[in-house]
């Protein structure tokens, strides 16, 4: 991916459980009304179920601050769900594998 900058976002929410994230994931919709420049999500939580583990590839830092301002902050906001832990970091490599496909929206 030389020449085009991309970030990994990792967010990290204590206290938001499986059904805060599920009424994030319903009603904000990123699977199908995908926010510009967003290029892959996974979140896992721990073994207590209350602590959610997000990773996001974007195209830019200003497509990732657009979609939170814009449309996931307010929902948390408005729904009481703790603003999560979030780290950015430019992604230095990016491989997709065929495996891949199979988790496509």
């Amino acid at each position: 991916m030389i020449g085009i900058l991309v970030i990994l976002v990792i967010f990290t929410g204590n206290n938001i459980t499986k059904q805060m994230y599920e009424s994030l994931r319903k009603e904000i919709d990123w699977e199908r009304n995908p926010p510009k420049g967003s290029l892959f999500h996974a979140a896992a939580f721990d073994d207590s179920g209350n602590t959610v583990h997000v990773a996001n590839v974007w195209e830019s830092e200003e497509d990732l601050n657009s979609f939170v301002g814009s449309r996931l902050m307010p929902y948390m906001i408005n729904n009481k769900i703790p603003e999560p832990k979030v780290e950015i970091f430019q992604i230095n490599d990016v491989s997709a594998f065929p495996g891949i496909d199979k988790y496509r929206v």
